[in-house]
């Protein structure tokens, strides 16, 4: 499926079960937000993004800890975690998406490699994963673009799981 098939299905399955949407990013920089508002009838599940590319945004607007940060640093399953939580306890939604990596082409290192991504996922705040991909350093624009379809994917899965769509 395509970026714009899968969000177009997330909202679909969003809708019906009457779930608000709301998402946390730092790598993509709103380009899960975008992919879906892109689509015509978003506004009846999409709440709102946030955009917290820097540590003090994670920390503003997400209240994410900077004992977190300190201790895993920005790109970790702690603070994709503290993103997802923060976003649901900050917006209408009940399915947060959040993802946080290193996007290239530099700012990578042998512990935190370019296309490492932590994603958070969050639905009704009964239910946070937390899990990591490290894409091929293909570029950034491959990167983010691959974040997005997996973010996209693993909304997907959480109401799957839950039992709130199929997929």
């Amino acid at each position: 499926m395509s970026n714009n098939e899968l969000a177009n299905a997330l909202l679909q399955a969003c809708q019906k079960r009457g779930i608000m949407l709301a998402t946390a990013e730092s790598c993509t920089g709103g380009m899960i937000i975008a992919a879906l508002t892109d689509i015509a009838g978003s506004s009846a599940v999409v709440d709102r993004g946030f955009i917290t590319y820097s540590n003090e945004a994670k920390m503003d607007m997400l209240g994410v800890s900077t004992a977190t940060l300190e201790a895993h640093g920005a790109v970790s399953r702690e603070t994709a975690i503290e993103m997802a939580t923060g976003a649901l306890a900050r917006s209408r939604a009940g399915l947060t998406l959040a993802v946080t990596g290193i996007a290239g082409p530099g700012g990578g290192s042998t512990e935190k490699p370019v296309g490492l991504v932590w994603f958070g996922v969050s639905l009704d705040g009964q239910s946070v994963t937390a899990e990591h991909k490290l894409f091929a350093d293909k570029g950034r624009d491959f990167i983010r673009r691959e974040t997005v379809r997996h973010a996209l994917e693993l909304g997907l899965r959480a109401l799957t799981n839950a039992g709130l769509a199929s997929w």
